[in-house]
């Protein structure tokens, strides 16, 4: 991360994606859900709460990313921040990652049709559906 102004970015974009797996830290081991993803980090979605402060070294293991180590930057509300180890091969990784397995998530909401009024000159009202994601 670099800081301007005393305001910190990332180095390197991030990419929304949907990728299942686990954290470890010392013995414990959490389920996670990776919801971005870049060659620097990521943030994920706990399903139980990992007992780690930040600046905690973990390891992120994934189906299609493998085992990647890193820190933890963040946590808030069941999610958490990871900057991954500059030494680690996590780069290749990620970018193994998105050349064979990434497909873009985009938030999906389905419009549905109702039945218009018997006044003609009325348009239709639309609702909106969320779908499970």
């Amino acid at each position: 991360m670099t800081r301007n102004l005393k305001i910190t970015a990332r180095k390197a974009d991030r990419k929304n994606c949907r990728v299942f797996g686990s954290v470890k830290y010392l013995n414990s081991e959490v389920d996670v859900r990776i919801l971005n993803l870049s060659t620097t980090g990521a943030a994920l979605e706990m399903k139980t709460p990992l007992q780690a402060a930040s600046g905690s070294k973990v390891r992120i293991e994934a189906e299609n990313l493998g085992l990647i180590e890193g820190i933890i930057r963040w946590k808030h509300n069941g999610r958490v921040g990871i900057q991954f180890d500059v030494n680690s091969n996590a780069r290749a990784q990620v970018s193994s990652y998105f050349r064979f397995f990434h497909k873009e998530i985009r938030p999906v909401l389905a419009v549905r049709q109702l039945r218009a009024s018997t006044n003609a000159d009325r348009p239709p009202h639309l609702a909106t559906l969320m779908l499970k994601s």
